[in-house]
């Protein structure tokens, strides 16, 4: 299933507006209205939606069996609407934690060499992460910055998994069942406010929290079973990631190169620690994933994002997330 959030294009509020809804096509089912006279009626938050578990993930997948058999199902209840009528928020607008990796080797080690340092061991011993600002993710569209955070502005491209069932002290061999879907994340950057922070080994903090775009859809597991991986430490998927600026792609590589898996990351960032349904957890990087990784090997020359630019990142199956920089007012 291909869910996505979405309002109208005269809402006032996004964030108490917003409405749950399945991708079909061009058209977007609201699973609140259709899931009426048919099922339990089901939230229009994806929060509450995540909340009831199996069940509820069962309710929308006989909506969308419904939908798929018949084009005006739903219409009587004006839960069948045309995608070009509304704006697509992120899948998770407010998740109730944030979580962001560092997965790939690739990356890890072509940063520490622009930097004239050593592989750090302790990246083979555990998945490490850090926590970033759940209260600040954006979807698609205009990305509104600080006159700061163009000192360097980059993207980083990377996929992210959705925590879909409440778990604690959860095994690596049963973690991708925590998951209820994968997006992808663009881990915008602002990296002279980084490096400066980073100094006093705390961090990042201020680089990042200002915005951390994703979506544009959650996809299922399911939906990607013809890319599974699988593994003693959990599934990875074959999916080519791109990112372009100004329609140049910059950035490739792939979700299969991992070098630790999601279900090993949930393990780690669950050791003592309740995790809960809306949980957003990124990657990492990509390798070549981002501008400070290709302008430090010379791939690109000092080049940075700057307003009016827009960056695109694409995964395999998961679509393509756009986002335009914009001053905020």
């Amino acid at each position: 299933m291909k869910f996505i959030t979405y309002v109208s294009h005269q809402a006032i509020d996004d964030l108490d507006e917003c409405r749950l809804g399945l991708l079909i096509g061009n058209e977007i089912i609201d699973i609140e209205h259709a899931s009426s006279g048919i099922a339990t009626p089901l939230p229009r938050k994806i929060i509450s939606f995540l909340q009831l578990g199996e069940p509820a993930m069962l309710a929308a997948k006989k909506i969308e069996e419904i939908a798929l058999a018949d084009a005006n199902a739903f219409r009587d209840k004006n839960a069948r609407i045309e995608l070009k009528s509304v704006k697509l928020l992120a899948p998770v607008p407010r998740p109730t934690s944030m979580r962001d990796g560092y997965a790939f080797r690739q990356h890890v080690e072509a940063a520490r060499r622009n930097r004239g340092v050593e592989m750090i061991p302790e990246f083979d011993v555990f998945p490490v992460f850090y926590f970033t600002n759940h209260q600040a993710v954006i979807g698609p569209g205009p990305m509104d910055v600080m006159p700061e955070h163009l000192n360097r502005l980059d993207y980083e491209l990377e996929a992210a998994i959705v925590i879909g069932k409440q778990g604690r002290n959860i095994k690596s061999s049963e973690a991708d069942e925590y998951i209820a879907g994968y997006t992808i994340m663009n881990d915008w950057s602002a990296r002279a406010l980084q490096m400066e922070e980073m100094k006093l080994s705390l961090g990042p903090a201020k680089g990042k929290d200002f915005a951390t775009a994703i979506g544009p859809y959650l996809i299922t597991r399911d939906e990607l079973a013809a890319k599974r991986v699988p593994s003693e430490n959990g599934d990875r998927y074959d999916l080519t990631m791109t990112a372009s600026l100004n329609g140049k792609e910059l950035s490739r590589g792939n979700l299969k190169d991992m070098s630790w898996t999601f279900a090993q990351i949930i393990e780690r960032a669950s050791y003592g620690v309740t995790l809960y349904p809306g949980d957003v957890i990124g990657s990492g990087t990509v390798g070549t994933g981002c501008l400070l990784e290709l302008n430090g090997s010379k791939i690109t020359d000092n080049l940075w994002i700057k307003l009016g630019d827009t960056v695109t990142c694409s995964i395999e199956g998961l679509g393509e997330l756009t986002n335009t920089v914009i001053a905020e007012k």
